[in-house]
């Protein structure tokens, strides 16, 4: 198989003239770069990717990571980074964790296999990274985005929602029905997003009135398991919530299939209210109320941030991501508010 060595000695010029030619990028005389193209031909050679970056010493590749590949959460997130990435004639490496062991271990793995690759810059979403992993990069560290994150050393490179806004958004939305005896499907203790989005929920129902010992709290892991499993200790109690909200819509998603298995009616019986208002919430039955999160725009904006940052550009970055509530047809008031 011919390489770019082949081509460079048969046309008669350097590798970096070679490598120019193939990437497009830098100036050759015309002449020259026929001569070059004719030996491409001859050859059949199709170059390498690390060939290609040989004149720039840029791969035009931008790694991600992700924590696990299932669910409908980082789907249309990723879709976001290779749309943007498109746009400017740039590609992604996706690595991702199992989700199953040591997430910590699995995020700076799938970091260092994707600076391995060599990437110009890397997209990392993880609950489990601490800022000394990013320190631990070093200088790569300097080509790094990370989303709905924040991390006080690296407070520049971070982009996430207001997710303790988030959860105030989520409490106003069942206040406003006149719900007062509500239950929660929480995620993870160890993720700051479901932390903050939980501590907004509590606050914004102290403020009006409504005592954390009046709210039931569940603990689930995001998954549409953990909302069905949810569904089956909440109707166990003898006095059923009137509204429930969890944590995200994966979890709502579950919760709502094992209701409808027992005959609760939503929302005539109980309210369902979800987080993060991702593309299935609109497909559930009924159709899920939701928290809106604009992660496409968070998403967008630190990809822009990162473009900017590897390769010179001036695209346009926002740091203000706008949080409302998607209604649907999954709340209502409480059943005894409703016959009154």
């Amino acid at each position: 198989m011919a390489t770019i060595k082949d081509v460079a000695r048969l046309a008669g010029v350097g590798v970096g003239t070679a490598s120019r030619v193939i990437s497009g990028h830098g100036a050759v005389a015309p002449a020259t770069a026929e001569r070059v193209r004719e030996v491409i031909a001859q050859l059949k050679f199709r170059p390498s990717h690390a060939a290609r970056t040989l004149g720039n010493g840029r791969s035009r590749l931008i790694g991600v990571y992700i924590p696990f590949l299932r669910g409908t959460y980082y789907t249309p997130i990723l879709s976001a980074i290779d749309l943007t990435l498109r746009g400017h004639g740039l590609h992604m490496v996706v690595a991702f964790g199992e989700g199953l062991g040591d997430e910590r271990a699995e995020a700076n793995e799938g970091m260092r296999f994707l600076l391995d690759r060599d990437c110009d810059g890397l997209v990392v979403m993880s609950n489990a990274l601490q800022d000394a992993d990013l320190r631990a990069l070093g200088p790569a560290a300097r080509q790094v985005v990370v989303l709905n994150r924040h991390f006080d050393r690296f407070k520049a490179q971070c982009f996430t929602a207001d997710h303790t806004q988030g959860g105030a958004h989520a409490a106003r939305a069942l206040l406003q029905h006149r719900h007062q005896h509500i239950a929660v499907v929480a995620g993870p203790a160890t993720s700051p997003d479901n932390v903050a989005r939980l501590a907004g929920f509590m606050a914004e129902l102290a403020a009006h009135g409504v005592s954390a010992g009046n709210v039931v709290t569940v603990p689930g892991d995001f998954s549409n398991q953990a909302g069905w499993d949810a569904a089956q200790a909440l109707l166990a109690l003898k006095k059923r919530p009137t509204a429930v909200f969890c944590a995200n819509d994966e979890m709502a998603i579950g919760l709502l299939a094992h209701f409808q298995e027992r005959g609760v009616a939503v929302p005539h019986d109980a309210s369902v209210l979800g987080y993060d208002d991702t593309p299935s919430a609109a497909f559930a039955a009924p159709r899920l109320t939701s928290v809106h999160i604009p992660s496409h725009a968070v998403t967008q904006a630190g990809v822009h941030w990162l473009l900017n940052r590897c390769y010179g550009m001036a695209l346009p970055v926002s740091r203000r991501f706008d949080i409302s509530v998607t209604w649907r047809a999954s709340v209502a008031g409480p059943p005894a508010k409703r016959r009154s």
